[in-house]
């Protein structure tokens, strides 16, 4: 049942960003919304199979978009497994260790991105990136992606809770 919330949770974000929020010209400078994928998984995943489910995602987000592939694959893992290896140190409920990490998701998305530029372009190109752009993300990124995994974290046990009665109202029915 955890594989049907996330396959719905990435189908909302997808959709989300790529069709929803760009009609919206107050939304044009948002941030990547899988990130709060990546961050949620981080933070629920007791086994590091989850990496594999983020390399789908990335894969199917390097395929709709424009940058180069594996830019959101290798950022989502990244993420993920930095995420993963700070949240045994930091009780991982606490808002700052949320803001912390929103934080550092967006700021190491734009890091790879600027990268990339760099190894791409001369040095010429670094005075031409929009720091502007990142430093309004990352804001974005503080103020959408805490609500978000909060809201996440009670949809998710909301669904097992659905799912368990589901489950068991399913094996009364065939037993009886």
């Amino acid at each position: 049942m955890n594989s049907v919330c996330l396959i719905l949770l990435t189908f909302f974000l997808t959709v989300m960003q790529t069709v929803i929020l760009p009609s919206f010209s107050f939304f044009s400078d948002r941030f990547d919304l899988l990130i709060i994928a990546a961050l949620f998984l981080s933070l629920i995943a007791t086994h590091h199979s989850m990496v594999i489910a983020l390399i789908v995602i990335g894969c199917m987000m390097d395929s709709i978009s424009g940058v180069p592939f594996f830019f959101h694959i290798f950022s989502y893992v990244f993420i993920y497994l930095i995420v993963h290896l700070v949240k045994r140190l930091i009780f991982k409920q606490s808002i700052t260790f949320l803001l912390i990490i929103s934080f550092l998701a967006v700021l190491i998305q734009h890091g790879l991105l600027f990268f990339s530029i760099f190894v791409r372009q001369e040095a010429g190109a670094i005075p031409r990136f929009d720091f502007f752009l990142l430093a309004k993300q990352v804001f974005w990124g503080l103020v959408v992606i805490p609500p978000c995994i909060s809201l996440l974290h009670m949809y998710r046990k909301n669904w097992l809770v659905m799912a368990k009665k589901m489950k068991k109202h399913m094996a009364e029915t065939y037993r009886g």
